[in-house]
């Protein structure tokens, strides 16, 4: 199957800040963007004819929202589909495997089980159904009990950071499984400047959710974001070319809202912080945007997933 390719854009501050001022109207044609591209994403899955989709993306892409999304696309298109996370395939605490200072090693692809994956997806591709592990991330260990999911002539979404790796689906035809990589397409600029690249956005949105509902300091968000990129380059990235579609999930309107969440943070760290002028450097390019209130986003919005 040809891979159904986005190149990124590069969209002026001015331009997002002049839609920002009819805000309703903004708001609502970027929702109906994004939700188009979903349903557009349903009807690739549909013509391959696949009943396995494997769905991955970098941090905070949205691609967890996203395979709810599809599935959802699907079953207004008249065709059954169910999502499924590769978190539930974790080892026990004690199998995880480690980093060098001994600490877990959890975006490593060997801290998931890749036979029990093999032969869930197998069943699902083979018989429609199968037995899924359920996993207790309060305990780290995997629950005695299963979860029957039957897909009834349907669609699995697989959803994780590993969903790309062909390690995960080299037991099945690669005709049979449909892969997408969800992540943003646009970037922003200012008089000409690229300002806001993509993992700007998305270290954005990590800081807003974790602060708000994970209740993380933003210390330990930036702390932690360049490991994070380290291994989406190591372990995401390099598997984007398995893609069959990258589905885009940027929002036009987007830096205006996360404006108001990270232009105020400007000092909010102490100067001698080592994390100080990265934390002032991403407010102060968020601030070149005209803040617009959260109240503006849809409840059912995948913004939600990281806006609360």
């Amino acid at each position: 199957m040809p891979a159904i390719w986005i190149p990124k854009r590069l969209v002026e501050t001015s331009l997002i800040n002049t839609a920002a001022e009819s805000a309703k109207s903004f708001v609502s044609h970027c929702e109906i963007e994004y939700e188009s591209r979903v349903y557009a994403a349903a009807g690739e899955v549909l013509a391959s004819g696949c009943h396995v989709v494997m769905l991955t993306g970098p941090s905070a892409s949205g691609k967890t929202t996203s395979a709810h999304k599809l599935a959802a696309a699907l079953e207004r298109r008249g065709c059954p589909a169910q999502v499924v996370s590769l978190d539930n395939f974790y080892l026990n605490l004690n199998d995880y495997p480690r980093l060098p200072d001994g600490t877990k090693d959890y975006e490593n692809i060997t801290a998931l089980d890749i036979p029990a994956i093999h032969t869930v997806l197998s069943q699902l591709l083979t018989r429609g159904e199968a037995e899924l592990p359920v996993f207790d991330f309060t305990t780290e260990y995997r629950k005695p009990e299963t979860e029957h999911i039957n897909l009834n002539g349907g669609v699995c979404v697989v959803e994780g950071i590993h969903a790309l790796n062909p390690i995960l689906t080299e037991t099945l035809p690669r005709d049979k499984v449909y892969k997408i990589y969800a992540g943003l397409r646009e970037e922003y600029s200012h008089k000409g400047q690229r300002v806001l690249p993509t993992r700007d956005i998305r270290l954005a949105r990590r800081m807003v959710r974790d602060y708000k509902y994970r209740g993380h300091s933003l210390e330990k968000t930036l702390g932690m974001w360049s490991s994070v990129c380290a291994g989406e380059d190591r372990f995401i990235k390099p598997f984007k070319v398995e893609a069959d579609l990258l589905l885009d999930t940027s929002f036009s309107y987007e830096p205006c809202l996360l404006a108001g969440q990270i232009a105020p943070l400007a000092g909010k760290l102490p100067d001698d912080s080592p994390l100080a002028e990265m934390l002032n450097s991403l407010a102060g390019r968020f601030a070149l945007c005209d803040p617009l209130s959260l109240d503006l986003v849809p409840a059912d919005s995948m913004l939600r997933e990281f806006l609360g």
